[in-house]
């Protein structure tokens, strides 16, 4: 049977997104790129308002906003449970912290803890706890970083940064290790180097024109098996 161009544009409506970490930066032009084609998004903030509201207010209904502070597992059980009847065709989780460049014998303890838990072990705990609500076939995702590439670490700095991006790296490869089986795309995806207030203002890429090629590259993996780590290009990144 043919497919007509209103059959596909109720397709992609059709489509629909759970985004985790979205007040800011990446995540805030995650979704908002994700609406524009026209995804049904609901995405999570830790303080309602802000940007973010705005964009949803503005969104005709494609996006709707729900609060979470991901390094919480309080707050997870709870949005899982608020959602519990929803299914999902993508589960990005974005969110990360950076602490500034010190050498790793100058890293607090407290620091080490907190960018861990942040930027490796709360993505993690969010698939295991939000992976239920993605549909057969669809895509769980997590923001990543050419930073996590062991391979590719021969410049100095931010040894705090690329190790918990490194540590985020393996952990999504030991989950699609225990899930090989469950029918969902698995990426880890680097946007590059741009320009938010995690990676600095005077960073060479702007969201506005690498984002897009993010959705273009989560569009193009749908179905696809297996684990992948790629840039924004497709292209894929040296582990």
């Amino acid at each position: 049977m043919s497919t007509t161009p209103e059959n596909h544009r109720q397709d992609r409506q059709a489509r629909r997104a759970l985004v985790i970490g979205a007040s800011r930066g990446l995540g805030l032009v995650l979704v908002g790129e994700l609406a524009r084609r026209d995804w049904q998004v609901i995405a999570t903030t830790r303080k309602d308002g802000g940007a973010l509201r705005a964009d949803a207010d503005a969104s005709n209904g494609r996006l709707t906003v729900e609060s979470l502070e991901m390094n919480d597992p309080g707050q997870l059980a709870a949005l899982r449970e608020r959602l519990a009847d929803r299914r999902f065709d993508l589960l990005f989780v974005n969110g990360a912290v950076n602490r500034g460049n010190l050498s790793i014998d100058q890293v607090p303890t407290d620091m080490f803890t907190e960018v861990m838990i942040t930027n490796a072990l709360s993505p993690l705990r969010v698939l295991e706890s939000l992976r239920g609500l993605v549909a057969p076939g669809g895509t769980v995702a997590v923001m990543s970083s050419e930073q996590g590439s062991v391979s590719q670490n021969t410049e100095d700095g931010y040894e705090l940064y690329k190790a918990s991006k490194a540590a985020l790296n393996q952990l999504m490869r030991s989950y699609a290790t225990r899930y090989a089986d469950d029918g969902h795309t698995k990426l880890l995806v680097d946007p590059g180097h741009n320009r938010t207030e995690l990676g600095g203002f005077d960073a060479p890429l702007d969201p506005a024109e690498s984002i897009p090629a993010v959705v273009d590259v989560l569009e193009a993996q749908a179905g696809a098996p297996g684990l992948r780590f790629l840039d924004r290009h497709g292209e894929p990144v040296p582990w």
